[in-house]
Parts: C-alpha cells; sequence; structure tokens
C-alpha cells in the first residue's frame, strides 16, 4: 500500500470511522533535468536568503504570508494544525446526494480511504454499504495541505475512495466558450448518433499511452549512442471538408471497417436530392362508360339532330 499522506477519521453522524488517506493514482511520466547544452553539467537551483545570502535547506524554510510590501507573517506547520478546524483531523460528510448530480468539471484528484485497525472494519463496511444500496454519494468537508477542502466519497469495489473538489466560484462561467448560434438539422444529429452507436464500447478499453512508449525509445537510443527510430510518414492531408454531413458519414464507415463491420452507410446527399425531388401525382385515366349510358348518350344525340332539323325546315 502506498505511504499514507493524511490520517484521521470519517465522521457522519455520530459513527466515526478510522481512515488512513493514500493517493488512488499514480504517475508514470517520464522526468527530464535540466543540463548545460555545451558540457552537459547538471542546472540546480539553490535556496539562498535575499538577507544574509547564505543557501538553506529544506528544514530551514517556513511558509509566510505577504501582509504588506517587505512585511511577511511566518506560518508553521504547528499554526496550520492547531487551527479551530472540525475537519482539521475529519472527513465531516455534510450531505448524501444522487451521483448525476455531480458535475464532473468539479472532480480533482482522487485518493483511497483504507480503515486505520480492526476497530474500523465495522463502520467502513456500514459507509459503503449504506453508499451502495442507496446509489448516493457523500459529500464532505475535510483539511488537506494547508487548507480546507470539498470532497466527493464514493464507493469503489470494496474500497471507498475520497475525491477533491473545487469550490463552486473556482468554476468558470462555461457560456464564455461557448460556440454562437448555428443551424443544425435532425439529419445531422442523427448521424451524429450513428457515429457514436458505431464507437460505443459496453466498458472503457485498456488505452496505451504510445508517446511515453515512444519517447521510451527515444531516451534508450541515444544512451546506447544509436539514432532515434524514425516517425512513420504521415498520410497527406485531404482537402478540408466543409460539408458535415460527408464528414460524419465518413467517420460511421471508418468507424464500423475498423470494428471490421459491415461498412455499408446511407449516401445522405442522395437522400436529400429524394426529399428535394418529390413525384408529381399521377392524372386519373377517365373512367369507361358502361352500355346504359351509351344508349342514353345516343338518344340524347338523336333527339338533338331532329330538333336542329325541323327548326331547319
Amino acid at each position: 500500500m502506498p505511504r499514507p499522506i493524511w490520517t484521521g477519521a470519517i465522521s457522519f453522524g455520530l459513527v466515526t470511522i478510522p481512515i488512513k488517506v493514500v493517493p488512488a493514482t499514480e504517475s508514470h511520466n517520464i522526468s527530464f533535468r535540466q543540463i548545460h547544452l555545451e558540457d552537459g553539467g547538471r542546472i540546480r537551483y539553490r535556496k539562498i536568503c535575499e538577507l544574509d545570502g547564505k543557501q538553506l535547506s529544506d528544514d530551514e524554510i517556513i511558509r509566510g504570508y505577504e501582509v504588506s510590501k517587505d512585511t511577511l507573517v511566518p506560518v508553521r506547520d504547528e499554526d496550520l494544525e492547531e487551527m479551530p478546524l472540525p475537519t482539521a483531523k475529519a472527513i465531516e460528510i455534510v450531505a448524501f446526494v444522487p451521483a448525476e448530480s455531480i458535475d464532473a468539471v468539479r472532480i480533482g484528484d482522487s485518493y483511497y480511504l483504507a480503515g486505520d485497525g480492526q476497530v474500523a472494519a465495522k463502520p467502513y463496511k456500514l459507509l459503503r454499504q449504506a453508499l451502495q444500496r442507496s446509489s448516493k454519494v457523500a459529500v464532505a468537508k475535510f483539511a488537506l495541505r494547508g487548507r480546507e477542502r470539498l470532497g466527493l466519497l464514493r464507493v469503489k469495489d470494496d474500497a471507498l475512495v475520497l475525491h477533491s473538489m473545487h469550490w463552486p466560484d473556482e468554476i468558470r462561467d462555461s457560456g464564455e466558450v461557448a460556440p454562437p448560434p448555428v443551424e443544425l438539422g435532425d439529419s445531422e444529429v442523427d448521424e451524429a448518433m450513428r457515429l457514436m452507436d458505431a464507437m460505443s464500447e459496453d466498458h472503457m478499453p485498456a488505452y496505451t499511452d504510445h508517446y511515453r512508449q515512444a519517447l521510451e525509445d527515444v531516451i534508450s537510443a541515444k544512451a546506447e549512442g544509436k539514432k532515434p527510430p524514425q516517425p512513420e510518414e504521415a498520410p497527406e492531408p485531404g482537402g478540408q471538408v466543409v460539408d458535415l454531413m460527408a464528414a460524419l458519414n465518413a467517420s460511421v464507415e471508418a468507424a464500423r471497417e475498423s470494428r471490421g463491420e459491415d461498412a455499408t452507410v446511407h449516401d445522405m446527399s442522395e437522400k436529400k436530392a429524394a426529399k428535394k425531388t418529390k413525384k408529381a401525382p399521377a392524372k386519373k385515366a377517365p373512367a369507361k362508360k358502361t352500355a346504359a349510358e351509351k344508349t342514353a348518350a345516343k338518344k340524347t344525340a338523336a333527339k338533338k339532330t331532329s330538333s336542329r332539323r325541323k327548326s331547319a325546315s
């Protein structure tokens, strides 16, 4: 288990759970040092006091808050630990809310909460099962690294997880980045949903950090005095796609081909043309006359001819 970064207790109501906070994630980033280009010497940063010019070690340095120009108030670790805060040594649960009510943009670092000793086992399990059955998460306050924080408590497998959260006033207004109003047709949204279906997975795939792998290859080659591997030639970029529907249609085809599925997609341009070109209704053919109607028509014509002859005489 990683080294605990905080030890205290979870409290909700009159229930107390002794816990240790350990990081839930670890970094695999490759770290670099700064070196002198000419001779390869390390570049180091030294902490120098501007008053006496002495180089200081970390245990000689404390925090200081600048209350005015050239006036600093020293703040020691003991001062922070002795602050009259209920969250100084406890993760205090203040509310239980539906998980979907939490905006993901507010979630920050993640920590596992490990029960501290046998006494923590039963209340730890109690809170875990209560959260699971209710399908809710807990909102909590806690103090860590010099300030009070807002947190989110949830269940992951058989463990409790604490996520630090941003305070409401730390979230910028999303309206600042929203695009201007544009016209968007239902057919375009439908095609985007078809693309989403083609790219959907039953669970989160195990993705690989290809950048880190490539960087490790470059470092390994240079350490052995070899030429770093050359990147594969990227295909020539095509012309800019200005038809959004065509881009969506091509994306659906590419996504299905990558999965080995039938890549047949509808030609949206033909659909549009079909909608615009509507067939005119066919003209009705004149109905055929019955024998009785033909006989009546002949009698009428004969009467008209007879009357015309009488008039003429």
